[in-house]
């Protein structure tokens, strides 16, 4: 099963570091920013499953930084913060998070949080299955990828794409949700890089790589894996 991935984004490290453990200790994956600029950084180059942001950051609010994130992302966002009031809470939801936990709490109530959260957004264990495309079978909760019963060499990158296109196979994806969802999203990877990508996984899956059976490109809109029920 591939662990859900998390970003702490709070500058009380010691609180950070306590969370962390305890939701590395469920089978969660977790990653820690003290400000705006680390959680960027961060944001850059990963794909997070849940964001757990403070309100008060060094520089900046939390309610900045969901601003920002929501111009390119719809990763879930939980509020976590002393600051209770109604008003707070309000624009809390306003700003695009889904849901507001106020401290101090419980690690217990933060678990259950957590964990229903990803329940409704990614679904109980749906983004793991095989999906089969002419003499391709595609395993996303193994990572692994056989072409008439051999198996083929990805690089992360590659199987990453691959598997966000099995995952919405038969739906035509954007250039710009393709690449927030495998590089980041806040990566400043070029969408030719995206297209290169595509060629190579071609190359290496598609029977004639220039007449492209399964993996098409969708006019002015990106790409979709094209695969009969």
């Amino acid at each position: 099963m591939n662990k859900k991935r998390i970003m702490i984004i709070d500058d009380d490290e010691d609180l950070s570091f306590i969370i962390s453990d305890m939701l590395e200790s469920y089978g969660y994956s977790v990653d820690c920013a003290a400000d705006g600029d680390a959680a960027f950084e961060l944001l850059s180059g990963n794909t997070y499953h849940l964001i757990l942001l403070d309100i008060n950051l060094p520089g900046t609010t939390g309610f900045e930084l969901c601003k920002e994130l929501r111009e390119t992302s719809t990763v879930p966002v939980i509020f976590a913060s002393a600051r209770t009031n109604e008003g707070d809470r309000i624009q809390g939801f306003e700003i695009g998070g889904d849901d507001y936990l106020p401290k101090p709490y419980s690690m217990k109530e933060l678990l259950a949080r957590v964990n229903a959260l990803i329940r409704r957004t990614y679904g109980f264990g749906d983004t793991e299955k095989k999906v089969s495309f002419g003499d391709v079978t595609v395993d996303t909760g193994a990572r692994s990828v056989t072409k008439n019963g051999v198996p083929v060499s990805l690089s992360l990158r590659e199987f990453d794409l691959l598997a966000c296109l099995c995952l919405n196979a038969n739906t035509a994806m954007s250039k710009e949700k393709l690449l927030s969802s495998v590089w980041g999203a806040f990566s400043t990877v070029e969408p030719s890089t995206l297209a290169v990508h595509i060629r190579w996984l071609r190359e290496k899956l598609e029977r004639d790589p220039a007449a492209p059976e399964y993996i098409k490109t969708v006019y002015k809109v990106g790409y979709m894996l094209e695969v009969k029920e």
